[in-house]
């Protein structure tokens, strides 16, 4: 097995792991992220009905900087998402993805932003 299926089949191993107990409500949704080689993607997921509230993505934030200062923007921006549909507390999947640089940031930001996790 090549390098790059094993590193895929690991993340998805952690992300199945985070899944089994992360689990996002009308209350608390779920904060997910996704993070692409070139973009990173936020969702308010409610889990228990199965629907997406809220999305953010690097594609839309016309910011010109790091991917980390741009994830920065990402985290803002749906923080702004989700006061404007009266979220004000969700719950953090990181998506199998380590806690530290562009995740991290994102997170901060959305904690900036007014979102308690």
């Amino acid at each position: 097995m090549d390098a790059t299926k094993q590193k895929l089949i690991k993340r998805a191993v952690r992300h199945a792991r985070v899944r089994s107990r992360v689990s996002g409500s009308n209350d608390r949704p779920r904060l997910s992220v996704f993070r692409a080689n070139r973009h990173i993607y936020a969702q308010l997921i409610d889990d228990s009905k199965g629907v997406t509230l809220a999305t953010a993505s690097s594609k839309e934030v016309k910011v010109k900087d790091s991917k980390t200062g741009i994830s920065a923007a990402v985290g803002k921006l749906i923080a702004q998402k989700a006061s404007a549909k009266n979220i004000s507390a969700v719950k953090f999947d990181r998506g199998g993805f380590a806690y530290h640089g562009r995740v991290k940031a994102l997170a901060e930001a959305a904690r900036e932003g007014g979102l308690k996790f």
